[in-house]
């Protein structure tokens, strides 16, 4: 094997030639599930290479790595091709220094299960999921190595990474290997899993002799340079390729405006959508999210999910929560026994009915203003005055225990579910209770575009009491604490798909919801023992619902047919 010379990029075999050195396969495609990679220095023609390309599947995303001479192959083919605007990194594994790691579980992936958790994660990372046969094959092959980082005490699937080893591959003379889809669950309440990952896989294939390893990253995703920085790789002049499709749309056509960057995660998800389709996008007010979708000559206004579809009167019943309260009972739906707040022994006399009230605004959103666990008569009037700083009707509701469960329905079908559980940290042993939630406060805003922190406010500081700790005790390694009481995501709380295992009963009472307030696009709010199960209580209905919190689900797709039909094909990527 031609032993590689670091800082030398311009090996004498990439030249185009028909001749490849001895030992180099030609042609070489790696189908890697969610699209290939192709190794342009083993093509002996543009022609090959260019028709290689074309053979790109429908919503796949083909690469062109190592491509000779791209600048030409893109002359030669403009409509179809485009240099993608990626930097190459290189490490070189000669001079590789190990460094830190994460508390992660770093492991080969092993099964189908893996291969789920795996396409879970690509999807919260905005990423295109993989074939999960191929994947399997692929992983008995010795071309590919896929790792997992695991979360401790749970085993949840948190990060994962793939490695293309050239020498498999195509009998590379540089002894050259490639690092793929590194992905972590912007949810992962553990630091430096992408490092860990990363340096799992270096060392990985210098145990194998290799002697570099290559990936390709965007030019603007800086976090993610400076992780590779830090591990030691180095900016190399290598180019890649892609085909102009519509997942690839973004990187080749004009950058949107300063507006429309400015846009929160909830309105940027439906603008991606709508301007993948083609259907022009008018930013009016990017602070409050509101758009101006035009396709064919027809206009519709939205803010975030919410639309001109929506009429006043379905706003109004969800807006006020004892208005929705009764619509549901009226249409045969379970909700919790409640009571509007009066101030007087009625309210007293309910609690000591009930056992365990909440306590919340009758208007208002993200959380604010609600108590929840009220036992004692002289808990309820702070609370019910708590309530009243965000709205003066207060609704008294009884506490039901169960899974905080958010339904998604769009067109009275419904798209997505998950169960949002309240923000929590993991003790690491050194760190402060107080010094856990400022940095899962920071990963919360950083995975959300700064739309969920944990408020170091009272209601923290009374849960990490009630739990039997201080702000400043040191949690012990791999202990949980739940440092609020609701599961808001805007006060740091997480969501977990569950649209798959949802019981036909809760499907049909989410349907039956929505049309009884008449609404086209709703985010009901249920509380279950098991959604798996048929019981469940309804207990508020979001006329705005945050479309982004539910990937990998295609609640921007749905939610844009549902504005223009006619598009709808386009949603595929054909």
């Amino acid at each position: 094997m031609e032993p590689h010379a670091a800082g030398d990029f311009s090996t004498r075999w990439h030249r185009l030639s028909a001749d490849l050195p001895e030992g180099v396969e030609a042609d070489v495609v790696l189908d890697c599930g969610w699209g290939r990679i192709d190794f342009g220095q083993t093509f002996t023609s543009f022609e090959r290479l260019r028709a290689a390309l074309r053979g790109e599947a429908s919503g796949h995303r083909d690469i062109c790595i190592y491509p000779r001479e791209p600048h030409v192959l893109v002359a030669q083919a403009p409509n179809e091709l485009f240099l993608d605007p990626s930097h190459t990194y290189r490490l070189d594994l000669a001079e590789y220094a190990p460094g830190r790691t994460s508390c992660a579980i770093v492991r080969p992936l092993r099964g189908p299960q893996d291969v789920d958790a795996v396409n879970a994660v690509y999807a919260t990372a905005g990423m295109l999921r993989a074939d999960p046969a191929l994947v399997l094959a692929n992983a008995e092959d010795p071309v590919f190595t896929y790792l997992v980082a695991e979360e401790p005490g749970t085993g949840r699937i948190i990060g994962t990474v793939t490695g293309v080893d050239h020498v498999a591959a195509f009998g590379d003379p540089e002894g050259g290997t490639s690092l793929w889809c590194l992905a972590v669950d912007p949810q992962s309440r553990l630091a430096g899993v992408g490092e860990h990952l990363t340096r799992a896989l270096a060392e990985h294939f210098a145990g194998r002799g290799r002697a570099y390893v290559d990936l390709s990253v965007l030019h603007d995703n800086r976090k993610a340079i400076t992780l590779y920085e830090r591990v030691g790789f180095v900016r190399v002049p290598v180019l890649a390729l892609k085909r102009k499709n519509t997942i690839n749309e973004r990187l080749f056509v004009a950058a949107p405006s300063e507006e429309y960057r400015r846009l929160n995660p909830y309105a940027r998800i439906i603008a991606d959508e709508a301007r993948r389709r083609g259907i022009n996008v008018e930013v009016l007010d990017s602070e409050w999210g509101e758009l101006r979708l035009t396709h064919a000559g027809r206009s519709i206004v939205t803010r975030e999910s919410l639309s001109e579809l929506t009429s006043a009167v379905a706003m109004s019943r969800c807006d006020d929560k004892r208005v929705t309260r009764r619509v549901a009972e009226q249409a045969g739906l379970a909700v919790p026994r409640g009571r509007t707040a009066t101030g007087d022994d009625g309210d007293l006399q309910f609690l000591a009915e009930v056992g365990e009230l909440v306590v919340k605004p009758a208007r208002g959103e993200q959380g604010k203003g609600i108590t929840v666990g009220v036992t004692d008569p002289s808990e309820l009037a702070p609370a019910v005055a708590l309530a009243r700083q965000h709205c003066p009707q207060v609704l008294l509701e009884q506490l039901v225990p169960g899974q905080d469960l958010r339904v998604v329905v769009i067109g009275h079908e419904v798209v997505a579910a998950a169960v949002r559980k309240p923000a929590s940290i993991i003790g690491d042993g050194r760190s402060t209770v107080r010094d856990l939630i400022a940095a899962q406060s920071r990963r919360r805003a950083a995975a959300t575009g700064g739309e969920s922190r944990i408020p170091m406010d009272d209601a923290t500081t009374a849960t990490v009491r009630a739990h039997g700790h201080q702000l400043d005790d040191v949690l012990p390694v791999g202990e949980e604490l739940e440092v609020r009481r609701t599961a808001n995501l805007h006060t740091g709380g997480t969501i977990h798909d569950v649209t798959d295992q949802l019981h036909p009963a809760l499907v049909t009472a989410a349907v039956a919801a929505s049309r009884a307030l008449d609404i086209p696009v709703t985010g009901l709010d249920f509380l279950v023992p098991d959604v798996s199960g048929p019981e469940h209580v309804l207990i508020e209905a979001n006329e705005r619902p945050g479309l982004a919190n539910h990937e990998p689900q295609p609640t921007a797709q749905r939610f844009v047919d549902l504005l223009f039909p006619e598009t709808s094909a386009l949603a595929s990527g054909v």
